[in-house]
């Protein structure tokens, strides 16, 4: 019938998924090797990676929510979460959490007052929530790579199974598809992708661990925790195709071709980034996180 819209075929929409993992493959072959490049250079190289990805990060949430980086928020937002995470820089990352939870409560009251000015008001708690959702993640980055003696491994580590983690559910769930994960929330995620992503991180979390920490380490520690980041990369990547849903939008930005946004394409790390530094905690400083 003229004027019917039909829907594309099977080989076409199968073109079109092989063309959008090229240009996820050539945007992550750009930034990746410059991410390793900060991790393996030390902790200032990285700090300052890490500071100019938070600005980012920030700008791109404040976006999300729906006001200019010129209104209050766009600019106290991303300075809360710098001063925390600067203050994880010199050593303090207690009063850099204690930053982070006293501008969430700041945001989070002082927001109605936008109300009367802005048009939709702002979500005050989204706008609250990324406080802690971004700066969390970067005290974590930091202060792991801070650990001088084992800091370099944990990074990379953590960096190896995240990106395992996506690269196998993607490859996985669009290779075998099945039924859907969480159709509510994001309808291109499967079963089989999730089941993919977390075997791809388990596999290449043992063999980063016996790369970086040679030594016969104990398989059963290293599954357990490369499961753990996995599981906590794809609970990011849920939760941010749930955020992205709420406010209506395909990407945070179109900062990087193929991939959209930073945090279209770190949202895992984010989640995984804190679980790591609490491992790290708890096995002491000096010490592999899988150890």
């Amino acid at each position: 019938m003229a004027g019917t819209v039909q829907p594309p075929s099977p080989a076409a929409d199968s073109a079109k998924r092989w063309r959008d993992l090229k240009k996820r493959a050539l945007s992550a072959a750009v930034l990746g090797p410059g991410a390793v490049l900060c991790i393996w250079l030390g902790a200032i190289p990285w700090t300052a990676l890490m500071t100019v990805a938070i600005a980012l990060l920030t700008w791109e949430w404040v976006r999300l929510c729906g006001l200019r980086s010129r209104a209050w928020p766009g600019i106290a937002v991303p300075a809360v979460v710098f001063v925390a995470c600067a203050l994880s820089v010199f050593g303090q990352a207690v009063p850099g959490l204690v930053c982070l939870l006293a501008g969430f409560l700041a945001t989070w009251i002082s927001a109605p007052r936008l109300r009367r000015r802005a048009a939709p008001p702002p979500p005050a708690l989204w706008l609250a929530a990324g406080v802690l959702y971004i700066g969390l993640a970067g005290i974590a980055l930091i202060e792991l790579r801070h650990d001088n003696d084992a800091g370099r491994g944990n990074v990379l580590f953590l960096f190896m199974v995240v990106w395992a983690s996506d690269i196998g559910a993607y490859l996985f769930g669009r290779l075998i598809g099945g039924p859907k994960l969480a159709p509510a929330i994001s309808p291109g995620k499967t079963w089989s992708g999730a089941a993919g992503g977390l075997v791809s991180s388990m596999g290449v979390g043992w063999l980063a661990a016996d790369w970086l920490a040679p030594g016969n380490p104990d398989v059963v520690k290293v599954l357990m925790v490369a499961a753990l980041l996995g599981i906590a990369t794809q609970l990011g990547d849920l939760l941010e195709s749930a955020v992205k849903r709420h406010f209506k939008v395909k990407d945070s930005s179109m900062l990087i071709p193929g991939h959209g946004g930073l945090l279209d394409r770190l949202d895992g790390l984010l989640a995984a980034a804190p679980v790591a530094a609490l491992l790290a905690f708890g096995v002491g400083y000096g010490v592999p996180l899988w150890r």
